[in-house]
Protein backbone atom coordinates (compact mmCIF):
# COMPACT_ATOMS: atom_id res chain seq x y z
CA UNK A 1 0.00 0.00 0.00
CA UNK A 2 1.22 3.22 -0.95
CA UNK A 3 1.51 6.37 1.38
CA UNK A 4 -0.15 9.52 0.01
CA UNK A 5 1.74 12.78 1.25
CA UNK A 6 0.92 16.26 0.10
CA UNK A 7 3.04 18.82 -1.18
CA UNK A 8 3.24 22.37 0.81
CA UNK A 9 1.97 23.79 -3.15
CA UNK A 10 -0.82 21.20 -2.99
CA UNK A 11 -1.49 22.32 0.17
CA UNK A 12 -1.72 25.84 -0.94
CA UNK A 13 -4.39 24.82 -3.35
CA UNK A 14 -6.52 23.10 -1.26
CA UNK A 15 -6.83 26.18 0.75
CA UNK A 16 -6.84 28.49 -2.06
CA UNK A 17 -9.91 26.49 -3.53
CA UNK A 18 -11.88 26.17 -0.57
CA UNK A 19 -11.54 29.81 0.16
CA UNK A 20 -13.24 30.12 -3.80
CA UNK A 21 -16.08 27.83 -2.87
CA UNK A 22 -16.45 30.63 0.43
CA UNK A 23 -16.46 33.01 -1.07
CA UNK A 24 -18.90 32.24 -4.20
CA UNK A 25 -21.50 30.67 -0.90
CA UNK A 26 -20.94 27.42 -2.43
CA UNK A 27 -22.53 24.25 0.00
CA UNK A 28 -19.57 22.57 -0.84
CA UNK A 29 -17.14 25.03 1.02
CA UNK A 30 -16.96 22.78 4.21
CA UNK A 31 -16.39 19.88 2.88
CA UNK A 32 -14.02 20.30 0.50
CA UNK A 33 -11.20 19.60 1.95
CA UNK A 34 -12.44 15.80 2.88
CA UNK A 35 -13.57 15.47 -0.57
CA UNK A 36 -10.49 15.72 -2.69
CA UNK A 37 -8.42 14.01 0.49
CA UNK A 38 -10.87 10.53 0.42
CA UNK A 39 -10.33 10.90 -3.54
CA UNK A 40 -6.78 11.18 -2.72
CA UNK A 41 -6.89 7.62 -1.28
CA UNK A 42 -7.25 5.85 -4.11
CA UNK A 43 -3.82 6.01 -5.26
CA UNK A 44 -2.73 4.09 -1.97
CA UNK A 45 -4.03 0.99 -3.79
CA UNK A 46 -4.13 1.86 -7.35
CA UNK A 47 -0.82 4.80 -7.69
CA UNK A 48 -0.64 4.41 -10.92
CA UNK A 49 -4.59 5.18 -11.81
CA UNK A 50 -3.85 8.89 -13.22
CA UNK A 51 -3.35 9.43 -16.55
CA UNK A 52 0.39 10.17 -17.63
CA UNK A 53 1.22 13.96 -18.32
CA UNK A 54 4.24 15.57 -19.37
CA UNK A 55 7.83 15.21 -16.75
CA UNK A 56 7.02 12.08 -15.63
CA UNK A 57 3.76 12.95 -13.26
CA UNK A 58 0.59 11.65 -13.84
CA UNK A 59 -3.30 13.68 -13.34
CA UNK A 60 -5.98 12.08 -10.80
CA UNK A 61 -9.15 13.23 -12.09
CA UNK A 62 -11.71 13.85 -9.42
CA UNK A 63 -15.34 14.01 -10.43
CA UNK A 64 -17.55 16.48 -8.88
CA UNK A 65 -20.81 17.01 -10.90
CA UNK A 66 -20.01 18.32 -14.20
CA UNK A 67 -16.81 19.11 -13.67
CA UNK A 68 -14.20 18.60 -10.72
CA UNK A 69 -11.00 18.32 -9.67
CA UNK A 70 -7.17 17.41 -10.97
CA UNK A 71 -4.55 16.03 -8.70
CA UNK A 72 -0.95 16.20 -10.31
CA UNK A 73 1.22 14.10 -8.20
CA UNK A 74 4.33 11.75 -8.86
CA UNK A 75 4.68 8.06 -8.09
CA UNK A 76 8.10 6.28 -6.45
CA UNK A 77 7.78 2.79 -7.31
CA UNK A 78 10.94 2.30 -5.26
CA UNK A 79 9.73 3.95 -1.71
CA UNK A 80 6.15 3.09 -2.72
CA UNK A 81 5.27 7.03 -2.13
CA UNK A 82 2.70 9.70 -4.13
CA UNK A 83 3.67 12.89 -3.69
CA UNK A 84 0.56 15.14 -4.68
CA UNK A 85 2.57 18.17 -6.10
CA UNK A 86 -0.45 20.03 -7.28
CA UNK A 87 -4.40 20.38 -7.07
CA UNK A 88 -6.73 22.71 -9.46
CA UNK A 89 -10.81 22.87 -10.90
CA UNK A 90 -10.92 21.31 -14.40
CA UNK A 91 -12.25 24.95 -15.33
CA UNK A 92 -9.14 26.71 -14.20
CA UNK A 93 -6.56 26.71 -16.80
CA UNK A 94 -2.91 25.41 -15.82
CA UNK A 95 -1.82 25.46 -12.41
CA UNK A 96 -0.63 28.71 -10.98
CA UNK A 97 3.04 29.97 -9.28
CA UNK A 98 5.17 27.73 -11.40
CA UNK A 99 3.14 24.91 -13.40
CA UNK A 100 4.09 21.47 -12.90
Amino acid sequence: MSRVFLSQAAFNDLLRLEEFLVESDDLMAGELLDFILDALQVLTHQPCIGRPVEGGLRELIISRGHSGYLARYEFDDDRDLVLVARIRHQRESGYSDGEL
